[in-house]
């Protein structure tokens, strides 16, 4: 959430960035309920006063002996007067409130300014284009062939969108969720930890998935509980209404969870296999951080999920995101693309992303300074570390031979526990 101080103070630049991020926000209506809210706390603090000056005078007549029904009728008018006030008060502050909501956040001056992903920009590439002599299968005509995934039982499961994996593909998907984990444990000192997966209203609204991709998430209407979308999510919520101390940051999490996304708005687009579904298996690194370390944090995190890919010895790409791409809570974000080469394109496995104080405002994540004891926000991070569809598509595409078998190198099955598919 944007602080309305601050929307308060650079209107005009707020809107400026919002634009170029393709939002449309009626900031104008915002600064008129905050000055609405104003007024009326003003006024309600001013109806208190009077009161209880009212309340000090009764008690004072009743010392006196005198007639104070006056005074009785004087203070009821006031509570009365204070009561309609506050009933309006708070209509007017929840009305404000979910206009803030909806407003994303602010891009950081250095992200590159454009309307659509054609301005985004690649910022490095890591390793070649394999070669091939023989004719390449993707990754379904793999699967199928290896007996890696059942599309059709999944589907008769839970409809279009759950993949079923089976046999050495079950053991490929595990063995790539414990290594990457192990990974970021051994090498990055991040904590582990294994969340559940429904949320709290209060959880998806820190993270930003609500109030404004409600029709995306799957929801619980008996016990009003969403799945969720990401591990971002509860890891963050760890430590909502909480306060740091500042010795304590930065802090650093790896979560492994199921993924749920109805993602409602991309029908039509490509469904095929693993390249789009509603249930998937992802790693995710969160790190609660200074305020002052956010962008070379951000810098570190990417590396550290790139290092996974390196690990797998995958062609990747770095694509810093434009403002008019950049997500809902993102000021800053990288995307990592993996190449699948029967697929011949480009697929993204991680989005690191920096928050600055976005999250933690609409969680109420905090530290406390040591130099002057002040109390400010931290600022979050997060970053898949990584997807696993996405990967799994390109590790076993990358790595077929003619004769049909997936073969890893040394290092990648050193790495996996896995030596080959067939």
């Amino acid at each position: 959430m944007i602080s309305i101080k601050r929307i308060r103070e650079n209107s005009d630049e707020i809107i400026r960035k919002l634009r170029t991020k393709n939002d449309k926000t009626d900031i104008k209506l915002v600064l008129s309920l905050d000055s609405e809210v104003r007024q009326l706390k003003t006024r309600s603090s001013e109806y208190r006063s009077q009161r209880n000056l009212a309340s000090e005078n009764i008690a004072k007549i009743k010392r006196e002996g005198g007639d104070f029904s006056l005074a009785v009728e004087e203070t009821r008018e006031l509570s009365d007067k204070l009561k309609s006030l506050e009933i309006e008060l708070t209509k007017i502050e929840k009305e404000l409130k979910v206009i803030l909501l909806q407003i994303p956040n602010i891009p950081q001056n250095s992200v590159p300014v454009a309307s659509d992903a054609s301005g985004n920009v690649t910022v490095r590439e890591w390793g070649n284009k394999k070669e091939y002599n023989f004719k390449l299968k993707n990754h379904t005509e793999l699967g199928e062939d290896l007996g890696l995934f059942d599309f059709k039982r999944g589907s008769k499961l839970s409809g279009s969108g759950f993949p079923l994996y089976v046999g050495n593909g079950a053991k490929l998907e595990r063995a790539l969720i414990n290594s990457m984990i192990d990974h970021h444990v051994n090498n990055f000192t991040f904590i582990e930890v294994l969340p559940s997966v429904l949320m709290k209203k209060e959880s998806m609204e820190t993270t930003g998935q609500l109030p404004k991709f409600q029709e995306d998430m799957y929801h619980t209407e008996i016990d009003n509980l969403y799945l969720a979308p990401t591990a971002e999510v509860p890891l963050t919520n760890l430590h909502r209404d909480e306060i740091f101390k500042e010795s304590e940051l930065p802090v650093k999490y790896v979560g492994y969870t199921p993924c749920f996304r109805r993602e409602s708005g991309s029908y039509g687009k490509d469904t095929r296999g693993l390249l789009r579904v509603h249930q998937f298996n992802k790693v995710e690194l969160v790190k609660f951080i200074q305020p002052e370390d956010s962008i070379s944090e951000l810098e570190k995190l990417t590396l550290q999920a790139e290092s996974v890919l390196q690990k797998l010895g995958l062609h990747y790409r770095v694509i810093e995101l434009c403002t008019g791409d950049l997500g809902f809570s993102a000021s800053k974000c990288y995307d990592i693309e993996l190449w699948a080469p029967a697929e011949k394109q480009w697929l993204e496995v991680s989005s690191c992303s920096t928050f600055d104080t976005f999250q933690s405002r609409r969680g109420n994540i905090r530290f406390r300074r040591e130099d002057n004891k002040k109390i400010d926000f931290v600022h979050t991070l997060n970053g898949s570390g990584v997807a696993t569809p996405r990967l799994m598509v390109a590790l076993i595409e990358t790595y077929q031979e003619k004769d049909g078998v997936v073969r890893f190198p040394k290092e990648v099955s050193t790495f996996l526990g896995i030596k080959q598919l067939d």
